[in-house]
C-alpha cells in the first residue's frame, strides 16, 4: 500500500492539479477570513475562525472530487487498471494507497491555515482570547469531513472511466451526505427532524466544532469512510463476476 501511496502522492505533486487545489483553497479561505468585510475577522471584531470552518466544507465539496476523480477513472481510460490489479497487491491495498494520497493532499491544504489561528490568537484582546478547544475540534471535524469526501470521491471514480462524470458524481454524493439530510430535516418536525439530521455530516461536524469530541461523532465519520471504501472494493471485485 505504501508503494501506491507514494506513487499517487508524487503524481499529484508532479501535476498542476495539486497546486491548483491548494491555491484555490487558500485564496478562497484567505479572502473570506481576512478581506471581504461581510465575513472578515478584522471587521467582525471577534477572535474566532468561524468563517474558515463554515466556508471550508463547501470549498472541499468541489476541490476534493477534483483530486479523487482521476483515482480509478484515469486507470480505466488508459487501460492500465487490469495491469494494476494483477500486481502482487490486494484490492484493499490499492484502494487504501490511492485514498490516503488524496486525504494527505487535502490535509496538506489545511496546514497553512494554522497561520490564521496564530494570527487571531495574537490579535485577541487580551492575547490568546480565542476558544482553542473549539478550534481544535473544528480542525478535527474538517479533517474527518475531508476524509469522508475523499472516500466518496474514490468510490465515484471507481464507478466510471470518465473523469468528468467521476467529478460530478462525487460532488453530488458529497453534497447529499453533507447538506442533504440537513435540508430534509428542516422541513420535518420534532424527533424526526433530529434523527434525520443526525444522518448527515453537518450535524456531527457542528458538534465537533463546539469542541465536543464525542465518540459517537467519530464512529459516524469512520463508518461512512468504511462504507464508501467497502463499496469501492466491491466495485473492483465485480470485474470477476
Amino acid at each position: 500500500m505504501l508503494t501506491i501511496l507514494t506513487k499517487e502522492f508524487n503524481a499529484f505533486l508532479n501535476s498542476p492539479i495539486a497546486y491548483v487545489v491548494l491555491g484555490v483553497f487558500l485564496i478562497a479561505t484567505g479572502l473570506f477570513v481576512w478581506v471581504f468585510p461581510d465575513s472578515s475577522v478584522l471587521a467582525a471584531g471577534y477572535a474566532d475562525l468561524q468563517t474558515l470552518f463554515t466556508l471550508a466544507p463547501w470549498v472541499f465539496l468541489f476541490l476534493i472530487p477534483a483530486l479523487t476523480m482521476r483515482s480509478f477513472a484515469e486507470e480505466k481510460k488508459a487501460g492500465t487498471i487490469e495491469l494494476l490489479l494483477t500486481r502482487p497487491l490486494t484490492d484493499g491495498q490499492i484502494i487504501g494507497g490511492k485514498y490516503l494520497a488524496c486525504v494527505l493532499l487535502a490535509l496538506l491544504a489545511l496546514v497553512p491555515t494554522l497561520l490564521y489561528y496564530f494570527s487571531v490568537y495574537r490579535l485577541g484582546a487580551p492575547v490568546g482570547n480565542i476558544d482553542s478547544a473549539a478550534t481544535v475540534g473544528s480542525y478535527l471535524g474538517l479533517a474527518l469531513l475531508a476524509a469522508v469526501f475523499a472516500a466518496i470521491g474514490v468510490l465515484a471514480s471507481a464507478l466510471t472511466r470518465d473523469q468528468i462524470i467521476a467529478f460530478l458524481g462525487a460532488v453530488v454524493g458529497c453534497f447529499l451526505v453533507y447538506s442533504g439530510f440537513d435540508s430534509l430535516a428542516s422541513v420535518l418536525d420534532g424527533s424526526a427532524a433530529y434523527y434525520v439530521g443526525q444522518l448527515g455530516i453537518a450535524a456531527h461536524y457542528r458538534d465537533l466544532s463546539k469542541g465536543l469530541i464525542d465518540s459517537r461523532d467519530l464512529v459516524y465519520f469512520f463508518s461512512l469512510i468504511a462504507v464508501a471504501l467497502g463499496a469501492t472494493r466491491l466495485v473492483l471485485q465485480s470485474r470477476n463476476w
